[in-house]
């Protein structure tokens, strides 16, 4: 009652807690199947599904073998140390080519602005099968054309090296970081960047030692997101990687696909954890930057 005014009709009364009845129902829907995993992650047996032990709180009906395989089996710590070798340049790429690219588009002079902003972003929007079937087509092909010169043969391909699935993924970080990056410098007083050039300090000066303080919590906010992109993503690398790149999310696939391995939840429940605190780094970053454009009191 505490956010009804006193004279509110029944109507309004009805809508106030209709409203928080749907959003409930709407919250539990989206959360309650990621819920589920985390106890069934702790089943002592080897099922999908809750046992009777677990449904009468029966302590024999729980273990961490599941966590202890993940931690012990060779072929996913194989899948872990690649995602967290593929993972990192990825969002470094990402943050490197996405700040740059939002900081250029930021400027009014830049002509086909919005036309430019569209096909950065397109990751996003294209589905995922149709940029990772155009991806391997493109990396698997030596040949790449320069006007003027033709067909240029390179002494490689991209498909099935570490590289290929770092620059898959740093192009579907990439609008992340765009965004993020962008809506931090809608705030920004272009002011500041001109008083620094007439102080006598140069571009890559002012930079690092006016706008990237400013603008610091969106470019860490989508290089979380681009790190969060790469380490969940699968599709892709399934068509540019090989075996030898096979990552966490590619060894889960695999484990439901072929073999229905229970440590799938323990390897979960750990993701959730990890974007969890993730996104609590988000919430801090999102209030500091609020902060830092007077948009909050504290």
């Amino acid at each position: 009652m505490a956010g009804l005014p006193p004279y509110a009709s029944t109507g309004q009364r009805v809508w106030y807690y209709s409203f928080r009845v749907i959003c409930g129902l709407i919250f539990f829907f989206l959360i309650a199947p990621i819920l589920v995993i985390i106890p069934l992650s702790f089943n002592a047996q080897n099922f999908f599904t809750f046992t009777p032990e677990m449904l009468a709180f029966d302590p024999a009906g729980y273990s961490t073998k599941h966590y202890r395989d993940f931690f012990t089996d060779s072929d996913w710590q194989l899948a872990l140390r690649n995602s967290l070798k593929i993972a990192p340049v990825a969002t470094l790429l990402s943050v490197s080519l996405g700040t740059l690219a939002a900081i250029g588009l930021s400027q009014s002079h830049v002509p086909f602005r919005r036309a430019i902003m569209a096909v950065l972003i397109s990751p996003m929007i294209v589905p995922l099968i149709i940029s990772a079937t155009g991806m391997y087509f493109f990396y698997s092909n030596p040949y790449i054309p320069i006007p003027f010169f033709g067909k240029v043969e390179l002494p490689f391909t991209l498909t099935g090296t570490y590289w290929g699935v770092v620059l898959a993924h740093a192009a579907l970080g990439i609008p992340f970081v765009i965004i993020t990056v962008t809506a931090t410098l809608v705030g920004f007083d272009q002011s500041l960047t001109r008083a620094a050039a007439n102080m006598g300090a140069g571009p890559v000066t002012t930079f690092f030692r006016v706008q990237m303080p400013l603008i610091l919590p969106g470019v860490v906010s989508g290089g979380l997101f681009a790190f969060i992109t790469s380490f969940d993503e699968v599709v892709v690398v399934l068509f540019v990687g090989s075996a030898g790149q096979k990552t966490l999310p590619w060894q889960m696939f695999t484990g439901l696909r072929e073999q229905i391995s229970p440590t799938i939840l323990a390897v979960a429940t750990i993701l959730i954890t990890v974007s969890v605190a993730l996104l609590f780094v988000l919430e801090i970053l999102r209030r500091r930057s609020e902060r830092l454009r007077g948009m909050s009191p504290g």
